[in-house]
């Protein structure tokens, strides 16, 4: 709208000179001449919301930098552009566009974290032992020059290219090692590896159209740069809830409702594993053995079905809720925020507002520390979030139906839901997932239902959670309106159907 785009500075802004002898100034080195910053995203991101730094400050010590585009030096409470981000919540990712949280010109220029370039950050740095034990915390407003936007697969080369010695790839090398010692302590305090099938797709550059398509790879270098923003999200949330604790802007993964896990639980007693659910360590650690040496997706497979069997993560205000409540289930941690995505998720520029008040940047707006108000904000993030992921799953609905138009494929798959008259199945080369009906309505059922079992059998055949089976994938065209991808299991061979 005209009053948002009137919010925005004028053609040809640059970092003001006052603004930048307000900050630490990390550029060229910072005042101790070794911080060099660097951003490590998925390919082609041009809205960079996070980079980072290390150095060795001693023998066993060191100091790392989380540095986060400063979108509220932009973004103000009480403005048009303000409510608009309110509103809208999220930035939603569709497979060939996205719809923007924030202009263009703050997402992908003024506040994007580009190599080269002069941008003005909220910065999270840390001194921390050889274990990643954290020594002090400091939060500054920074501004900062990235040494380098890379990809994860060019932050992994570096890694594991022992021929550089150049300083970025020993700052990524120092962040690595220290992300280990994090995860490492995650996991042992019970935080959980859980699977959801990541389809990536390459499109067409003329026609954007699916080329290619297949599940998500993860690499150290995105383990590294997740582990030190979980770091920064879980010591912000624990700063802003002491500083104001009635009003602090937080995220909370509640424990699983009991019974949760039943299903699963019998599906992998017919494997000869058991399921442990009475904490999430003893769940993590369950997961971990349940594997088959002879199906390597089979523990992927338990991880997404526990994954679903779980409640979701939610926004609310640490006024809302007893501090027990707080708890993180998923990573195990007591008190967790979303501080390190301002350009993406309305959520964070409110716990930056809180931070900057903390440090004595500026003062909090009257609607901030209304209960109410919070009250209503975090139901608008929680429902647009969930709305997010809605279009995303649509947009590679839509995407997988393009992709396999006038194809026709076979291939492995999983039986990950047994119905009365049919199965749900997933196909882990293209993460697709669909019901195959064994009869139609009004048709005598080839198979008899076991409950108990969650197993179909007929004879010769059986269908049960876990089963791997071949299924045909082609598109439906007969209604020229509505073409609908379908699946057909041939392998193994099923029952006649019969009228």
């Amino acid at each position: 709208s005209p009053q948002v785009q009137a919010c925005l500075p004028a053609k040809g802004w640059t970092i003001p000179e006052a603004e930048i002898a307000r900050r630490l100034d990390l550029r060229d080195g910072g005042p101790s001449g070794k911080v060099l910053v660097c951003s490590v995203d998925p390919p082609g991101c041009v809205d960079i919301d996070d980079a980072l730094h290390a150095y060795e400050l001693a023998p066993g010590k060191y100091e790392v930098g989380v540095h986060i585009a400063d979108v509220g030096h932009f973004i103000k409470g009480g403005t048009a552009i303000d409510a608009e981000a309110a509103a809208r919540g999220t930035t939603v990712y569709l497979v060939n566009k996205r719809i923007d949280m924030v202009p263009k010109r703050l997402g992908e220029d003024l506040c994007s974290l580009h190599e080269k370039v002069d941008r003005l950050a909220f910065s999270c740095i840390w001194e921390v032992d050889a274990e990643a034990n954290i020594l002090s915390s400091r939060y500054e407003k920074t501004v900062i020059r990235s040494a380098g936007a890379l990809s994860y697969d060019e932050a992994q080369a570096r890694l594991d290219d022992t021929r550089l010695d150049d300083p970025l790839t020993a700052s990524l090398r120092i962040l690595n090692t220290l992300a280990k010692q994090l995860k490492a302590r995650r996991m042992a305090a019970g935080a959980l590896v859980l699977g959801s099938p990541e389809v990536r797709f390459v499109l067409d550059s003329e026609t954007s159209d699916p080329t290619d398509v297949g599940i998500y790879k993860h690499k150290d270098a995105n383990s590294m740069v997740e582990e030190f923003m979980l770091l920064a999200n879980c010591s912000v949330a624990a700063a802003t809830t002491a500083a104001f604790p009635k009003c602090a802007m937080l995220r909370r993964h509640p424990p699983p409702l009991p019974g949760a896990f039943e299903s699963l639980k019998r599906s992998l007693g017919q494997h000869g594993f058991e399921l442990d659910d009475a904490s999430s360590l003893a769940l993590g650690r369950s997961l971990d053995a349940c594997a088959k040496p002879d199906d390597p997706y089979f523990n992927q497979l338990t991880r997404i079905l526990a994954t679903r069997a779980m409640q979701q993560a939610r926004y609310f205000s640490s006024g809302a809720a007893p501090p027990s409540e707080y708890v993180h289930y998923g990573l195990a941690c007591p008190i967790y925020t979303h501080f390190t995505s301002p350009i993406r998720r309305y959520s964070d520029q409110m716990v930056h507002r809180l931070l900057a008040a903390i440090i004595g940047w500026e003062p909090l707006s009257s609607d901030v520390l209304d209960a109410r108000a919070m009250t209503d904000l975090t139901d608008n993030l929680n429902h647009r979030h969930t709305m997010a992921q809605y279009a995303g799953r649509a947009s590679v609905g839509l995407h997988t139906l393009i992709f396999f138009r006038g194809k026709e494929v076979v291939e492995d798959a999983h039986v990950i839901k047994v119905r009365d008259n049919g199965v749900v199945v997933l196909v882990p080369r293209y993460g697709i997932e669909g019901v195959i009906f064994v009869c139609g309505a009004g048709e005598r059922n080839p198979f008899a239902f076991d409950e108990a079992a969650e197993t179909l059998r007929a004879p010769g055949c059986s269908l049960s959670t876990f089963d791997k089976v071949r299924v045909r994938i082609h598109v439906n065209t007969e209604k020229a309106h509505k073409p609908k991808l379908e699946l057909s299991i041939v392998e193994p061979q099923l029952p006649a159907r019969a009228g």
